[in-house]
């Protein structure tokens, strides 16, 4: 992978594991005190302990903190952060409180198509009513709340729905919501009484000059207490995306608004079962949020490291996108956040009736045939969710600049093989 680790993160962990690295001279004085506070804070002064299960507690003022600079100044109260094994758990956490009834009156969960598969997954295993709405590829895969309308009515026929999930910035789409649209979504949710699940942990990763990224506190908040004190949202983040790239330490945390105080409590109980996210993922979470400041010793290289990250991955966001139009049969919208293309392939008549014939979906026969003369390994659109009649392939973008040039290249002329095949 062409990510290069955050050297202050690894510090502090590292200092956090094995505490008697804290007499060494190899390590900066900022690294050594986040570290000394964060076990402090844990029992026994120890990762290994268990620790309470929202978290450890100065973990989560950290996190609080974190988002009142990113929000610019809008409150967040400690006791509304839960620290989660990744943004993932927290997601399904959330889901499961939420999720009830039988028949018609089973919870509904709308998710945007394509989706990130966890969605798809997390509602099967709760029995849940998966309710699609479609992105709109031919603008950048934008949200249209007109298409978030028409699928809750729908849905209203065979279930309740009661969840709204937005993905922003997008996977596998790599789209980046405007405020406006955000505005709208909020007050679509408001009118139909709806919790929203705000699933923004590649918040870091905006490419695009054009786009900004705005958290759905801030523009909650922003929109007025007749919105910001009744519209229940829970908003995610992690350590696995971002300029951190740290998914192994399964480190993530959630803020959750407007929870009615009984289901908060079952909430607490619920993830009190699950003991604790691993203290060492709450570690690497701290320091994500609580990163060098511009007066301590790491500032400097910390900053140049996470630039050097992001401006690495916005170059090879442009160069995707700009390779793959170059294709015919290829067409790919702007990439402008996330780490991913999710590029639009035509595939031959032909080439779907041998699929029909191998009992395959058409862009899986053509991903595996790449993965079989390339050795290139990309995930067919059909596991994310397409339009009937298009297909996609998702891929990412984080391998070093001339490798994935060099895959682009293979990719191109594998696809050009392909039409002519089956052409």
């Amino acid at each position: 992978m062409g990510q290069q680790p955050i050297t202050f993160l690894r510090q502090v962990v590292a200092l956090c594991t094995y505490p008697d690295l804290l007499d060494s001279p190899r390590f900066p004085p900022d690294a050594k005190d986040r570290a000394r506070r964060i076990l402090q804070s844990c029992g026994g002064q120890s990762l290994g302990s268990y620790s309470a299960s929202q978290g450890v507690s100065c973990i989560r003022e950290d996190v609080a903190r974190y988002i009142e600079r990113r929000d610019g100044g809008i409150p967040a109260d400690p006791d509304n952060i839960y620290l989660t094994t990744g943004a993932s758990d927290g997601i399904a956490s959330i889901l499961k409180i939420l999720v009830s009834g039988e028949g018609t009156a089973r919870t509904g969960v709308m998710i945007p198509i394509p989706q990130y598969p966890l969605y798809s997954a997390a509602i099967s295993e709760l029995n849940a009513v998966q309710v699609n709405y479609y992105l709109d590829e031919e603008h950048c895969w934008a949200l249209d709340v007109s298409e978030l309308r028409k699928a809750l009515y729908r849905a209203k026929e065979y279930s309740n729905p009661k969840v709204l999930c937005i993905i922003n910035p997008g996977n596998p789409t790599g789209q980046v919501q405007s405020r406006r649209c955000i505005e709208e979504v909020i007050h679509f949710a408001w009118e139909e009484g709806l919790f929203l699940l705000a699933d923004e942990v590649y918040q870091d990763n905006v490419y695009s000059e054009d786009c900004q990224f705005h958290s759905f506190k801030k523009v909650l908040h922003e929109m007025g207490p007749e919105y910001s004190g009744t519209v229940e949202l829970a908003s995610f983040h992690s350590t696995s995306k971002g300029y951190m790239g740290e998914c192994g330490y399964r480190g993530g945390y959630m803020e959750v608004l407007n929870l009615h105080p009984d289901i908060q409590a079952q909430l607490v109980k619920m993830l009190s079962v699950r003991l604790c996210p691993p203290v060492s993922g709450q570690a690497a979470m701290d320091v994500v949020v609580n990163p060098p400041k511009p007066d301590e010793e790491s500032h400097q290289q910390f900053i140049q490291e996470k630039e050097a990250v992001l401006s690495s991955l916005a170059h090879k966001a442009r160069l995707t996108e700009e390779l793959f139009n170059q294709v015919p049969g290829i067409q790919c919208n702007p990439l402008q956040g996330a780490m991913y293309a999710f590029p639009r392939i035509f595939i031959p008549p032909r080439a779907v009736e041998k699929a029909e014939e191998l009992h395959t979906a058409p862009d899986m026969f053509y991903c595996m045939r790449l993965l079989e003369e390339t050795g290139i390994c990309v995930v067919p659109g059909s596991g994310f969710g397409q339009r009937d009649g298009t297909y996609h392939f998702r891929m990412t973008i984080l391998p070093p600049v001339e490798k994935l040039r060099r895959l682009l290249q293979s990719v191109k002329d594998f696809h050009v093989r392909f039409l002519d095949e089956f052409s």
